[in-house]
Formats: C-alpha cells, structure tokens, sequence
C-alpha cells in the first residue's frame, strides 16, 4: 500500500522519504532546486533543532538546513 504525500515536518527524525512537491514561492524554490531538493529526490529527516526551527535535513548526501515555515511546503511521501 503505498503512503500518502505529507509535509517534510511530519517525518520523524531519522526517516526517510521522497519528494513530491515543493509549494515555495518561485525565488525560495529556485535556491532550493539550485542545491538539488527536486521533485523525486531522496530526503531524510535528520534532526530538528531544539525549538523546533529550524529543520536539518540530508539530500544527495550532504545536510541542508530549512527554516520550519520552507520544510512545511515540501510535500513528501514517507519511505516504506
């Protein structure tokens, strides 16, 4: 059965899932694709810091840092 799409915030720490849409505005967006967060992409949920913002995340290998309000607009679907 396959999982339905969730924003990346609802991942637990340490999960793991596939990018289905990312709803920023277009310059937000254009500096997320620029560092390889597309559509399809792996991601994992690493850690978030400790009040909660912002959210750290490993895509293509490397950590990129979110603020909560951009993790919230990127939809995914969790690993099974």
């Amino acid at each position: 059965m396959s999982q339905l799409p969730q924003p990346l915030t609802s991942l637990e720490a340490g999960r793991r899932a596939t990018v289905t849409e990312i709803k920023l505005a277009p310059t937000e967006r254009s500096r997320l694709l620029e560092m390889g967060l597309l559509v399809g992409t792996a991601v994992e949920l690493v850690r978030f810091a400790p009040l909660g913002d912002p959210v750290e995340i490993k895509v293509r290998g490397y950590h990129l840092t979110l603020r909560k309000h951009e993790a919230e607009q990127i939809t995914v679907v969790p690993a099974a």
